[in-house]
């Protein structure tokens, strides 16, 4: 069984710790457990319920309602909000919910929901990867435990690899080759999986490395493939090192592609494009970079054997 304190309870519910107290003096909705040296916490039961309430509070629901509420009714109508409510807010709570639980189901349910409505790139844009962020967050505080967090990775990268598997677009003739990895160290898979995806549904020639791939490796993959274009993500990495110094042996190494890279680093060290190197700080100009390639795809005639 897992502990929390007031301040994971607010973290991960988004209510106030001093809401919280007056919520529990007033409406006794929870009443914390005492360690033998009178330090209040609370266990998983009641963190469930907390972020139950405080949904069904986002939504509208008064907490002297809620409070007279069932255990089952509250359930009951947080099911009903998560079925019909797409405000991002309201999503990020219910996905929170699914991950402390470990309830895959409650995952799956709003996920497929989102793409049947509004598409797999757009979910994962739109719901996906704020709650990813919030997912970060949360594991840095302590709220939520390595294995909960490991989890929800699983469910997110089944999705992306189902995406990947039933993306059958074939790259334009002519299309840009994008070889995509993530250095010795590094482990945003996730981020990287889903660019795999974006340039495969733009019908763009990508080739998927992988993570830890040595400047050794990377040399025999460009040799093979033959790349436009080889992009990186550095999030992890390179904290204690100069990535720029890293770009630079890549630059001198592999002079006949262009690097693109992306990643947190590369805002933390400040690293400066040059003539074959593109840094690309967000998801959106990510995106933006290859709707350009795509369209120069479109743009170039169709070879007369293609027609």
């Amino acid at each position: 069984m897992a502990i929390y304190s007031i301040n994971d309870l607010e973290n991960l519910s988004g209510i106030k710790a001093h809401t919280l107290r007056i919520w529990e003096q007033r409406y006794d909705i929870i009443q914390p457990r005492r360690t033998p040296t009178n330090i209040r916490y609370y266990d998983d039961d009641d963190l469930r319920h907390i972020l139950n309430i405080a949904l069904l509070n986002k939504n509208g629901y008064k907490i002297s309602k809620i409070a007279k509420m069932t255990a089952s009714e509250i359930q009951e109508k947080v099911a009903a909000i998560t079925e019909v409510s797409f405000e991002q807010a309201t999503q990020l709570d219910a996905l929170t919910l699914s991950v402390v639980e470990m309830d895959e189901s409650k995952f799956d349910r709003i996920v497929k929901t989102h793409i049947q409505q509004i598409g797999f790139e757009k979910t994962m844009t739109e719901v996906v990867y704020p709650f990813l962020e919030k997912l970060s967050l949360l594991w840095l505080t302590g709220s939520i435990s390595p294995v909960q967090e490991s989890f929800m990775s699983h469910l997110i990268r089944q999705k992306i690899m189902t995406a990947i598997e039933n993306e059958r677009f074939a790259p334009e003739p002519g299309a840009p080759k994008i070889a995509l990895y993530l250095p010795e160290g590094e482990r945003q898979e996730l981020s990287l999986l889903f660019l795999h995806y974006l340039i495969k549904s733009r019908k763009l020639r990508s080739y998927y490395l992988g993570l830890d791939v040595s400047l050794s490796d990377l040399s025999d993959a460009i040799k093979i493939c033959k790349p436009d274009y080889v992009f990186t993500l550095v999030t992890e990495s390179f904290s204690k090192s100069s990535l720029q110094a890293y770009l630079n042996t890549l630059n001198e190494n592999f002079s006949s592609v262009h690097i693109l890279i992306s990643g947190y680093q590369v805002i933390a060290q400040n690293i400066r494009p040059a003539e074959k190197i593109t840094t690309l700080n967000s998801l959106g100009e990510t995106i933006h970079f290859l709707e350009k390639l795509k369209s120069n795809t479109d743009d170039q005639p169709v070879p007369s054997s293609s027609r």
